[in-house]
């Protein structure tokens, strides 16, 4: 299970840094040609947005991985370990639950339904854009089944 945390972690991080790459390649280029050669590009801001869209879905996909995205830690500090491991499986199981109804299933069919639309510049089905949806949503799944698996197992070492 450690395996297959690190290897997600390690293909995640190098997913963000190449789009991020990316980004700035594309807005140097874009910078460039609009201020230097007063012809700005349509296709680098697409791709500027699309590429900032899919990182921030890989991030946040890292962030629920780690478990280090934004809680109230105030009350959950004051309950006994049993009872702040209980409440954390309760919260992977509901993260579960949302990343395989809205990410997964609402993201197919989001991407099913706008296979047939193109984007205005690239000329590229938006299904291919909106196509981070099930794929972020079957990483952040795998992700709460780890956690929940190490959570049980930080349960029987409460008992």
């Amino acid at each position: 299970m450690k395996n297959l945390r690190n290897v997600l972690d390690k293909l995640i991080i190098g997913i963000c840094v190449f789009l991020f790459m990316l980004m700035t390649v594309v807005g140097t280029y874009q910078i460039t040609v609009r201020y230097i050669f007063r012809s700005p590009s349509t296709v680098s801001e697409e791709i500027i947005s699309y590429a900032f869209a899919w990182m921030s879905m890989f991030a946040a996909t890292y962030v629920f991985g780690k478990r280090d995205h934004m809680r109230m830690v105030f009350f959950v500090e004051r309950l006994s370990k049993k009872m702040q491991i209980n409440l954390a499986l309760l919260s992977e199981l509901v993260i579960l639950i949302f990343s395989v109804s809205v990410l997964i299933f609402g993201g197919e069919f989001i991407t099913q339904l706008s296979m047939t639309q193109m984007s205005p510049a690239l000329r590229i089905s938006m299904g291919y854009v909106y196509s981070v949806l099930p794929t972020c949503g079957v990483v952040i799944s795998i992700y709460s089944l780890l956690n929940i698996a190490d959570l049980f197992k930080r349960l029987k070492e409460e008992a």
